[in-house]
């Protein structure tokens, strides 16, 4: 999921590892949110993070509360061994406090777990286009790169905010390796509905994968195609009965 933290520019880090400063550390999150226009579009993210999450009377100083611990993702890396790992509440609250974005410390608690989860539902979602793609034959899919680009809105999503919807609130570009073939997989963040008087936020993502060649074309018409069979079959099955 998008973390509101700005992670600067392409040019000023290395490839595939979060702005969060981690010396000798592993590589952490697998969102990274670079881009040409990151500082333009950032405050954009962090003001719906702020309106989510906020705790005006919090304080926002550092404080000894902030766990140091580091959640391991269930990402592979493309490059190296080993998972993702995402950052902690101290290392989160330091990324935002130095890109001036008022954080409140008491809020990581809230913002590092959904953060962390977000991004597994990703994951999970583009695991699933991948299935039956033979990845597992060495070793099985893995994350090469990502890119957070929210002010560059995805045709499909400009097409849904014109019929009325609400437009995404991050985008995000992922590229997976299966066994040496790199397919990139667009991702449109939107915020759920809220159910009745309750708190919690929930979230929609609508991954896929990108048009850049025949394969992402035909993933897509297959999963169309796969998704209208049953209906089909069911309503043909029950003219059939009713007949």
């Amino acid at each position: 999921m998008s973390c509101p933290v700005d992670h600067g520019s392409p040019a000023t880090k290395k490839e595939g590892v979060c702005p969060v400063d981690h010396a000798a550390a592993p590589p952490t999150c697998p969102v990274d949110h670079s881009s040409a226009s990151a500082s333009a579009s950032t405050s954009t993210s962090s003001s719906i993070w702020s309106k989510m999450f906020s705790s005006p009377s919090a304080s926002t100083s550092p404080n000894s509360s902030l766990s140091m611990d580091r959640e391991l993702s269930t990402i592979p890396r493309a490059s190296g061994e080993g998972n993702w790992v995402y950052p902690s509440e101290a290392q989160f609250f330091a990324a935002m406090e130095r890109k001036n974005h008022n954080p409140q410390a008491p809020d990581m608690k809230t913002i590092v777990p959904i953060h962390n989860a977000v991004n597994e539902r990703a994951w999970a979602e583009i695991m699933k286009w991948e299935e039956g793609k033979g990845s597992e034959k060495c070793g099985g899919l893995k994350l090469v790169s990502f890119i957070g680009r929210p002010s560059e809105p995805t045709p499909k999503a400009r097409w849904k905010t014109l019929l009325g919807y609400a437009p995404p609130f991050d985008r995000h570009d992922w590229v997976v390796d299966r066994c040496g073939t790199r397919t990139r997989y667009v991702i449109d963040f939107y915020t759920g509905r809220s159910h009745g008087s309750s708190q919690a936020v929930s979230f929609y993502l609508d991954v896929r994968p990108a048009l850049d060649n025949w394969e992402g074309a035909q993933m897509r018409l297959s999963r169309f195609v796969s998704s209208w069979i049953p209906s089909f079959s069911q309503s043909s099955s029950g003219q059939s009965s009713s007949a």
